[in-house]
């Protein structure tokens, strides 16, 4: 299926929308800022989406299909296509290997370039087997087992190569390895081991790459992870080089954690590689992003544009890609909403009143710094964030007319009703 430009115009914004822009615009004019340079930053806030986000995901008790979902890499191409004229809010696909390997190198290349999509960060597997002769049930990089290290090695040598051909400048690193039991590892050893391999991958990556190093307190082991927080991350990247960075995935956190102060205390170390988004009530529930902490998402990027504009790290360095897991949703109105949440977020961001509040922060004002957050995050900025893909060329209503369009009615007839994701 193909969603067209006179499709997307067809459906027009609603009767609010130009009153509603006008109203915003007056109010933010008396607080000095340019609505039409909001618009602009907006507009150009891009987000990556993975190939594995088109499927039904699932939980360790079951998946259930929900029809009409890419069978290989080219329908993936397809549906984020259509997920990027809709938004106007994607710009790149981030692909997991092996589940999303390639046949024909120059055939993907074009389709994702007529999509107009480049392909993001590479994202490695040695938390499943898949058919290679060692199994990673014990672990890969921290496995005990020379063996299964260096096959685990390889394998993130061939997901660069991989990359390589496809354009890409970045590989994501997530390791599962830990330990379910006490005495089942050594924390020492099994550290030492991870350092020792990441190194080695580090050395074969190209010049102008960054390794993206992620970190999760637990599950699917339960009493220790190697790289079990952002300060182990951080770590072990120090010692790989200075394109090693930490990755932030917003579900991998313990309950309650001070994500915000995480990301202001890499930004100003520079340790700052990206961001996966989603949300989380428990643990890494990977649910919609925004659905369940949208303060702490704006706080999130307050730090980040905050420290940007600090020129703590460039924002330019920063990688952002969605990562969910879509159980009873439809995935792609899924990734409409965490899109929109996330500009949202973003947008809200933009408005506050920095110059005031760090006279606040300096004089001890703590009602008045509250009072200036709280009047950023309380402004309706939808209309914003709609006008910003209107401007460029996107729906008024991506949800609205991803619907009307019947979108995943017509992926059904094309593909099945138990068509099943490639690689999930």
């Amino acid at each position: 299926m193909n969603i067209t430009n006179s499709q997307i115009q067809a459906f027009e914004p609603d009767e609010f929308h130009e009153r509603s822009l006008a109203i915003l615009s007056e109010k933010l004019e008396k607080l000095g800022l340019d609505i039409n340079v909001l618009i602009s930053k907006i507009a150009a806030f891009q987000i990556a989406v993975p190939s594995w986000a088109l499927g039904a995901g699932g939980t360790r008790f079951g998946r259930f299909s929900i029809g009409g979902e890419p069978r290989n890499l080219e329908e993936k191409l397809e549906d984020i296509g259509m997920l990027a004229a809709l938004t106007k809010k994607i710009a790149a696909v981030s692909l997991h290997i092996p589940w999303d390997i390639p046949s024909d190198y120059a055939g993907i290349k074009a389709k994702a370039d007529s999509l107009g999509l480049s392909f993001d960060a590479m994202n490695s597997n040695t938390f499943q087997d898949y058919g290679q002769k060692e199994s990673y049930k014990m672990g890969s990089l921290g496995n005990a087992s020379k063996s299964v290290r260096d096959q685990a090695v390889a394998h993130n040598v061939d997901v660069i190569r991989i990359g390589e051909k496809l354009g890409s400048k970045g590989l994501t690193v997530w390791l599962a390895d830990g330990s379910n039991f006490p005495g089942q590892a050594s924390f020492r050893n099994s550290l030492q081991w991870t350092i020792d391999s990441l190194k080695e991958i580090y050395q074969e990556m190209p010049s102008d790459w960054k390794l993206l190093l992620e970190y999760k307190p637990y599950e699917p082991n339960f009493y220790h992870t190697i790289i079990p927080d952002w300060g182990t991350s951080s770590l072990i990247c120090r010692q790989l080089g200075d394109r090693a960075k930490v990755l932030v995935d917003l579900g991998h956190h313990l309950p309650n954690t001070n994500i915000e102060q995480i990301v202001a205390t890499l930004m100003y170390q520079n340790q700052l590689a990206g961001f996966h988004f989603n949300d989380s009530k428990y643990g890494d529930d990977d649910l919609t992003t925004g659905s369940i902490k949208p303060y702490q998402l704006f706080l999130i990027f307050c730090e980040l544009v905050g420290g940007a504009s600090d020129s703590a790290q460039s924002w330019d360095s920063i990688s952002w890609m969605i990562d969910a897991s879509h159980n009873v949703k439809d995935p792609m109105e899924d990734l409409i909403q965490a899109l929109e949440a996330i500009a949202i977020s973003f947008a809200k961001s933009l408005l506050v009143d920095r110059v005031r509040l760090a006279e606040c922060q300096k004089s001890g004002d703590v009602s008045g710094a509250q009072e200036i957050l709280q009047a950023a995050f309380q402004t309706d900025v939808r209309c914003l964030v709609t006008e910003a893909r209107i401007q460029n060329g996107g729906a008024a209503g991506p949800l609205q007319v991803y619907r009307s369009l019947k979108v995943r009615e017509n992926l059904i007839k094309e593909r099945g009703m138990v068509a099943k994701a490639s690689g999930l």
